[in-house]
C-alpha cells in the first residue's frame, strides 16, 4: 500500500485530450487521464433517507429504480454519457458542439418524466406511498468546464472519476430542494445555451424558462446560477 501511495503521487499524469466522453477501456489504469471540456449533469432523487426509513426495502427499490429507469432513458435520447451511479442519483456527461443547450433540455425533460410519469404511476400503483404521504420529487445540477478523468481503484477493481470542479458543482447543485424549482444551472451554462433550451414559444410568444440570475453559495463559493421549475414534454 505505501509502495503504491508513493508511485502514484511521485508519478505524472500521461494526459491526453478527449474529443469525446471515454470509456473506462479508454483510459490506462496507470497515471492515465483524459483532459475533457464537458458538461456535467447529476440528477438526484430528494428523500432517499425517508423512503428507506419509512417503506419495505423492496418498496423503496422501486420507487429508486423508476426514478433511475426514466431518468437514464431521457439522458441517453439527449446525447449524454452515464458514467456513474450513487445510490438514487446519477450522473451524465454531455459533450460536443451543442453540449450546454442539450444538457439543459435533459434537465427540463426528466422533470417532465418525474412529473407526468413517474410520479402518477409510483402512487397509483404503491398505495403506501400516497399514504404516508411521501412525494416523489428530485433535482437537477449542471455545470460546464473542464475536467479530468481517471481511473480510481486497483486492478480488477476500479471505475472512472471525475475531478474539476464542474463535476463537483454540478452534484451541489443537485442537493438544493426548493419548492417547485427542479434545475439548477450555472451561469457558464446558461450562456452558451441556444435560444430554444432558454425560451418556450416563438416570436411574441416566447417565455424564458429559467429565473436569475442570482448568487448562491455553493461549496464555499459564491455562483451565479439560474433555475427553473418548468418541463418539457418527451
Amino acid at each position: 500500500m505505501t509502495q503504491a501511495v508513493t508511485d502514484v503521487v511521485c508519478s505524472d499524469w500521461d494526459v491526453r485530450k478527449g474529443t469525446v466522453v471515454p470509456s473506462t477501456a479508454d483510459v490506462k489504469l496507470k497515471n492515465g487521464a483524459v483532459e475533457v471540456d464537458a458538461v456535467y449533469l447529476y440528477a438526484d432523487l430528494a428523500d432517499s433517507t425517508g423512503l428507506a426509513r419509512d417503506f419495505t426495502k423492496k418498496t423503496a427499490a422501486k420507487v429508486i429504480r423508476s426514478y433511475l429507469d426514466a431518468t437514464c432513458r431521457v439522458i441517453k435520447a439527449r446525447g449524454g454519457e452515464i458514467r456513474s451511479f450513487d445510490g438514487d442519483r446519477v450522473m451524465a456527461i454531455f459533450m460536443g458542439s451543442s453540449k450546454n443547450t442539450d444538457a439543459a433540455k435533459c434537465a427540463l425533460q426528466i422533470n417532465h418524466a418525474v412529473t407526468k410519469i413517474v410520479k402518477p404511476k409510483v402512487e397509483a400503483n404503491l398505495p403506501s406511498i400516497k399514504t404516508l404521504g411521501f412525494e416523489v420529487k428530485h433535482c437537477v445540477g449542471i455545470d460546464a468546464g473542464t475536467a479530468l478523468i481517471v481511473r480510481g481503484g486497483v486492478r480488477g477493481s476500479n471505475d472512472l472519476v471525475s475531478i474539476g470542479r464542474a463535476p463537483n458543482v454540478a452534484a451541489k447543485l443537485s442537493d438544493i430542494r426548493n419548492g417547485k424549482y427542479r434545475t439548477y444551472i450555472t451561469e457558464a451554462v446558461f450562456k452558451n445555451m441556444l435560444d430554444s433550451s432558454k425560451y418556450s414559444g416563438t416570436g411574441g410568444e416566447k417565455k424564458l424558462m429559467w429565473e436569475g440570475p442570482y448568487t448562491r453559495e455553493v461549496g464555499g463559493e459564491s455562483l451565479t446560477v439560474y433555475k427553473s421549475g418548468w418541463t418539457w414534454a418527451l
